[in-house]
Parts: C-alpha cells; structure tokens; sequence
C-alpha cells in the first residue's frame, strides 16, 4: 500500500450506517474504502444495541429463576436459589459482538469494499489522511470522488457530573467487572430504563433519577404507564422531577426534589444515560464549513450535504439516532453514488424500547395526529384479552392503532407489552404500504400470537373487535 491512494466513495465510521454503505456500494461496483478506527459495527455492535439486548437477555433469565427459586412461580417450578458466574456472562456477550463485527468484515471484503483500521482526518471534501495506515507506518492520504460523513454518535457527559471513578457511561456498564451493590441511573429514557431493569434483575438496587415528570416522557403517559407499574414492582426507586446537581464532597449524588429541597443519594455506581450527540468533533470536520442543523450536519432527502458530493448519515445527522434509520440512509446513499435516483422518504421510522414490559412507536401517536388538524379513529386492544399473552405470563400492556377518519388510512401504532418488539414490523409494513383499517382486519392472523392484538385493534377501530 502506498501512501496515497485513490477510491470513489471514501466512508468515515463502520457502523451500521457507514458499513451497510460500503457493502451496498461495492455490490453495485462502486469503488470503496471505509475506514473505522476501532471496530466495524459503530455503537450498535460494539456498546450498544447488541450487548446491551444481550444483557437484557442474560438479566431476564436470572430473574425468571430466582422467581422459581423464591418459590413465586405460578407455573408450579421450583429450584435452588441460581448464582451468577459475571465474568462468562460478560464473555457470552462479549462473543456475540465478536462474531457480528467478524461478520461485518467479512460481507465487506465479500463485497469488494475496502476496510482500513485507523482515525481518518479531513483535509478537504475530496481527501482524508488516516495516521499510521501507510505503507511505511506514516500517513495514508485517500482520495475520493465522494466522501460519506458516518461518525455515529458520543454519549453526553455532563459537566457537573464527569465521567470517571464511580460515574459510568453506557460503555462501561454493558461491561461490568462486578456489581454494584446500588446502582443510580441518571436518566429515565429508554437507554437507562433497559440497563436499570437489567441490573435490577440481575439482583443490585436501582434508583432511576428523571429531571422530568415521568419516565419515557419521549412517549406518552398512557403508553409508559405499564412500565412504570413494573418498575414499581421490581423494586426500582423513580424519584420523577427531580434535577441532579453533581457530587458531594463524599461522593453521594446530589440533586434537588421537586420542593426545592437538596438531597444526598448514595450509590456504589452511578450511571449517566442522558441522551446522545453527534460525533462531529475528532476529524477536522470543521474545516469543510458544512451547514448545521443544531449539532447534527445538515442533509437534504438524499442525505446529501451543503458540500457538493459530500453526504451524511446516522447519528451525525441527528434524529432520530437508530441504527435501522442509519442503515437504509447507507443504503440510499450507495444507490444514488452509483447512479440511482433514490430519495429517503420513508413513511415511518420505528421506534423501540426494550424495557420491561417493551415499547414500540410507529407513525403518529393520536395527539401527533391531533396537533397536525387530522381527524382520526383510534382504538386499542389490551394483551389482557390475549390468549398468548397470558400463556407468556405477561397480560399488561396493549395495541393501539392510529388510522385517518375519512378513509381508515392507517397512520400510526402503538404498543407495550411482552415481546412487542416483533411487531414492529408489521406496524411498519402496514404504514409504508398503505394499509387501512379494514384490510388489517381482513388479514388472517394465526393463532394463538400476540399479531391477533393487532388484527383486534383495528377491527376494534370499525366497531366490531371479537375477543374484547
């Protein structure tokens, strides 16, 4: 390798966005190099989606036996009391990441893309350098035709509470090396709910600390109120309203009640999981004077920035930062470098929270339609009339469909529940394709699933649901 090469589509960041790029590119005979400078797989395969459902995963089948071992089983099981090898725990993830980023490597490689391990710098919208991938161990420079911007995202640190000795980030705690005894979670979003149920489950006390009202205030209050039921009865300590202020001098966390009142929590681990920011600092992205919307770069629908062929995708370019949405815009933008004419124009984006019960948000919710003057039917069918639900032990929690008024277009779902996650794909497909109210309830669900939720809800919405 000399220490100047050339390519036509250059990617910054291997994550699900950049590497979904680089494979679609080179399967449409595109040139391309992308260059990650630690793992392939970003975020999500290396410290985020992955690990932490694998976690969830391993917390979830503790806590089921220690309920049999407690001899609270209504299913008549009981064992001895189960014990916790964390160290093979955290192994057992830990190869399941290994094996997806190996998998990534190789469907790039398959697909003739080019991976070059190292931290790429802008030099101007047609050259990077990438320290140490030279062939003499100096500087590779690489030139491109197009440069594709998918830096992914940091986890916000906050200044009055640095990361660092007994504060963690979402890294460290998807790699515990012991349990804390108490663990505080700043941040009732979905990022600290899914770890603090787990490390509730996996037997530490929890307490969730949210500046605002209530948890999961992202979604509205009818769909996380079965959440916050569970964590009630988990154990898990919500102290809603409340700010945090920072460290005491003897290391408890401060913040202050909705009173005014200034209080002292004290906690072997405190987890800080306060939201994401793009990752735009590092790699001399200024240099190329792109317009911003906020911190995120600027892009049109064909993630194309203010720069002439320079483009962004993923978390870089703001919300809503999911991997799935940064997949389909690699895609896109692949397609349109090889000549395509693609726009992203998606009709819903699905959103999920793997918490306990989990949630799942397509389309609009019925004040989103509200507020944007639709007139709409809503209806929603609880897993309480379910017959697979109660076979899962798990009854809480519904299905709730948006659909217009004048034609039952369907416009959104909605639901929380055991497992809701695998419904999501329905939700959306129904939305991109289309669908109405009437062909949803005219589609045969097999049974017993939870999907008959989904038949009920919309024929609920035209007057005439049969099991509720």
């Amino acid at each position: 390798m000399s220490n100047t090469i050339e390519t036509q589509l250059l990617v910054i960041g291997g994550g699900p966005g950049g590497y979904i790029a680089g494979i679609r590119a080179g399967q449409l005979g595109v040139k391309t190099i992308v260059v990650e400078g630690v793992n392939p797989g970003g975020t999500c395969l290396n410290i985020g989606c992955i690990p932490s459902k694998a976690l969830i995963h391993a917390a979830e089948e503790f806590a089921k036996v220690a309920s049999y071992a407690a001899g609270t089983s209504p299913l008549g099981i009981s064992v001895q009391a189960p014990a916790l090898d964390l160290a093979k725990t955290v192994e057992w993830k830990a190869g399941i990441v290994k094996k997806l980023t190996g998998g990534v490597s190789a469907l790039l490689k398959k697909n003739g893309a080019q991976l070059i391990k190292g931290w790429a710098t802008i030099v101007d919208g047609k050259t990077v350098e990438v320290a140490g991938a030279g062939e003499d161990g100096g500087a590779l420079r690489i030139k491109c035709e197009h440069l594709l911007l998918a830096t992914g995202s940091d986890v916000v640190e906050l200044p009055f509470l640095p990361f660092g000795g007994k504060v963690i980030s979402s890294t460290e705690a998807l790699s515990p090396t012991a349990l804390p005894k108490h663990l505080i979670v700043v941040g009732g979003g979905y990022i600290g709910l899914e770890l603090g149920t787990a490390y509730r489950k996996l037997g530490c006390e929890v307490t969730v600390v949210e500046a605002q009202d209530r948890i999961l205030p992202a979604y509205d209050a009818e769909l996380t109120k079965p959440v916050a039921t569970h964590l009630q009865k988990a154990g898990v300590k919500v102290l809603t309203s409340h700010s945090v202020l920072g460290l005491s001098d003897g290391g408890a966390l401060r913040v202050r009640d909705p009173d005014g009142n200034e209080l002292a929590l004290d906690a072997d681990q405190i987890l800080v999981a306060v939201g994401r920011r793009p990752k735009t600092d590092g790699f001399n992205l200024e240099s190329l004077g792109l317009d911003l919307a906020g911190k995120a770069i600027k892009i049109d629908d064909q993630c194309k920035t203010s720069m002439r062929n320079v483009w962004a995708i993923g978390d870089v370019a703001g919300e809503p930062m999911l991997a799935h949405r940064a997949m389909a815009q690699g895609e896109l933008v692949a397609e349109v470098v090889s000549g395509k004419k693609r726009h992203f124009m998606p009709a819903a984006i699905p959103a999920v929270c793997f918490t306990d019960p989990e949630v799942v948000v397509v389309g609009l919710s019925p004040d989103e339609a509200k507020a944007q003057g639709i007139e709409i039917k809503t209806s929603m069918f609880p897993f309480a009339a379910n017959g697979r639900a109660m076979s899962l032990e798990s009854t809480d929690g519904f299905v709730r469909v948006v659909a217009r008024a004048n034609d039952h277009r369907i416009l959104g779902w909605q639901a929380v529940g055991v497992q809701v996650s695998e419904l999501s794909i329905a939700f959306v497909q129904s939305i991109e394709m289309g669908a109405t109210l009437e062909d949803i309830a005219g589609t045969i669900h097999p049974h017993p699933t939870l999907g008959e939720a989904v038949q009920e809800a919309a024929l609920r919405a035209l007057g005439h649901a049969l099991h509720i």
